[in-house]
């Protein structure tokens, strides 16, 4: 519900403040006061189209914010949040601005936000009801959902088991459509994968084995060089002993020069550890020695493993070349190939399967329609009559409301049982639209373009409290928050009293606000404000204040034509609240004397 809104420089409105409790909300005060300004107000604040022309003469801007009570579970705040809005508890504060050079922009939630952003919040949190604009019937499917909520949870629940089977039966049917018209191209990619995982598979590559076989190829490739080379340094530092004449080597010449230090070490310890290391040195060359001499004799020339090696190399080439950098990353596409292979495979039996899952599907989905379909035709009936019975109170006494229900046909669509065939939708098989005859003999249309001028509110009361409760008697979902203006456009006396009975009945679940000329309508309100107008023979000003006690006896005393101050207005006005105060939806008020327009 909104808990307060704020309205500055729009008209005649400089600066007011709209302090809305639960319930009934009645606005009332002197024609030219700036009521309707309240009622363009709120729908700026909803995302209708911004006018320049509302701006106050002489304002820069004009300013709408509102504060709204939600629960945290609410589709309003849940596309809040979406948006990036802050809240606290559920208090969401949404705002509009338009300059007077015709600029508009948007706040929820202290954020800015798209225009179209108010305005999906505006659908979900308020019905307006006017002689110019029926917001809620606009939508093509509002009707239906007007329906579906008054058919009660019982109908719900039939509805979302459709919409759930519905979302099931799409899936497994694109799942299948796809698989079978990929059938030629998994055959063709069947067909490639086999071929490449023979080919991997005869190669037979091992993991590391490209690098060790590198390694190996140039080993066994350069073999004279390495023996050459080893030979020739174990020579330099072992000797050559096959050599016609001895060579001087390192060893030799380690051992010469430990020879000359060997006598004097006695006499110098500093001496002596240069003999020490020269020592290392000499049993480092004997090491280097033998190892060169295993190296030597395991330097063989192998042609035949050379031409292995390189023939091995190429065969793995031919794998990298086609699937990985390396023969680790061949391996890696063989893994994934042969899962993708698998899955190609076994694609036929999945097509088998889910072909008997969709038409399992389909028939569920059709008979939970059908049934669907049923209860929606019994609670139509049930509707239109309630919703007739209330106009005949509301003087349209000779207007019938009618909920028609149209399967939407398709010759390529699902078969019904009875032969039919229609376009299954997740709400079902049906096209639900409100039809009105206004009067006997007439053709029964759409409900928001049968009737006219203030008849067309009194439908739309009708409606909504039908709607707030549904057929079993639980309290519907709906808009947490209607607005009616000029609700009471040519009705009075008894006819008067029962728009108002329905109004504060309405507000027995919702939060209701209206603009009302009618002292019979303001009567029944949980809270009153009245627009003041102010003229101080330069400018025109409105304020919006509560009034209460006295000062709500004598507007009611002014609405009905009195002097607001007079003893006999007062006490038509005191008349008038002691026969609302208990009159409700089912209690028809009695007119009284005074109790008139």
């Amino acid at each position: 519900m909104f808990s307060q809104m704020r309205i500055r420089g729009v008209g005649v409105i400089d600066d007011a403040v709209l302090d809305l409790s639960p319930g009934l909300n009645v606005l009332t005060g002197e024609t030219g006061a700036g009521k309707t300004m309240v009622v363009s107000g709120l729908g700026l604040l909803l995302g209708e189209r911004a006018d320049s022309g509302l701006v106050r003469t002489g304002s820069a801007s004009a300013l709408v914010e509102g504060v709204v009570q939600l629960p945290l579970d609410h589709p309003a705040l849940v596309r809040a949040d979406e948006a990036g809005a802050d809240h606290e508890d559920g208090e969401l504060v949404i705002a509009r601005t338009i300059a007077a050079a015709g600029r508009s922009r948007a706040h929820v939630g202290g954020r800015t936000a798209p225009v179209s952003v108010l305005a999906e919040l505006g659908q979900m949190l308020v019905a307006v009801h006017g002689q110019a604009d029926q917001w809620r019937l606009k939508q093509g499917d509002a009707h239906r959902v007007v329906l579906d909520d008054f058919g009660g949870p019982d109908l719900t629940a039939l509805r979302d088991r459709v919409g759930e089977l519905y979302d099931r039966w799409r899936e497994s049917a694109r799942e299948h459509e796809r698989l079978v018209s990929e059938a030629r191209e998994r055959a063709r990619e069947i067909d490639s994968l086999t071929a490449s995982l023979e080919e991997i598979e005869a190669v037979d590559p091992q993991p590391g084995e490209d690098a060790a076989l590198r390694a190996e190829d140039e080993r066994l490739a350069h073999a004279d060089t390495l023996r050459l080379a080893a030979a020739q340094a174990l020579a330099d530092l072992s000797g050559d002993e096959y050599a016609a004449e001895p060579a001087p080597n390192v060893r030799d010449l380690i051992g010469s020069a430990r020879g000359a230090l060997g006598p004097a070490t006695a006499h110098d310890q500093a001496l002596a550890g240069l003999d020490e290391r020269l020592h290392e040195v000499s049993t480092l060359v004997t090491d280097l020695s033998a190892d060169l001499t295993a190296y030597l004799e395991d330097v063989d020339l192998d042609p035949e493993r050379l031409g292995y090696v390189q023939e091995r190399r190429a065969a793995l080439g031919v794998l990298t070349r086609k699937y990985g950098e390396t023969v680790d990353e061949v391996l890696e596409w063989s893994g994934r190939g042969a899962a993708r292979l698998d899955e190609l495979v076994t694609a036929d039996d999945r097509v088998e399967r889910l072909g008997a899952e969709v038409a399992e599907l389909e028939a569920a989905v059709v008979a939970a329609a059908v049934s669907l379909s049923e209860a929606r035709r019994a609670a139509g009936d049930d509707f239109g009559t309630r919703v007739s019975d209330e106009l005949s109170h509301l003087a349209m006494g000779k207007a019938v409301v009618h909920v028609e229900l149209r399967r939407r046909t398709d010759p390529e669509g699902v078969a019904l049982p009875d032969g039919d065939r229609v376009r299954l939708a997740r709400h079902g098989i049906d096209d639900v639209e409100i039809l009105l005859a206004a009067n006997p003999g007439a053709t029964p249309r759409s409900v928001a373009r049968a009737a006219s001028g203030g008849e067309l509110s009194r439908v739309m009361l009708a409606l909504e409290v039908v709607g707030s409760r549904s057929a079993s008697g639980e309290a519907a979902s709906g808009p947490p928050t209607f607005v009616f203006d000029e609700v009471d456009a040519g009705v009075g006396g008894r006819a008067a009293l029962d728009v108002g009975a329905r109004l504060a009945a309405l507000a027995e679940h919702a939060q209701v606000i209206v603009v009302t000329h009618l002292a019979q309508v303001a009567a029944f309100a949980d809270r009153h404000l009245v627009v003041h107008k102010a003229d101080d023979g330069r400018i025109t000003s409105s304020s919006v204040t509560v009034v209460d006690g006295d000062a709500r006896l004598r507007e009611l005393s002014r609405m009905m034509g009195g002097d607001p101050d007079s003893e006999a207005g007062l006490a038509h006005a005191g008349d008038l609240l002691e026969q609302t105060s208990g009159a409700r939806v089912g209690t028809r008020p009695t007119a009284r004397s005074g109790a008139r327009a």
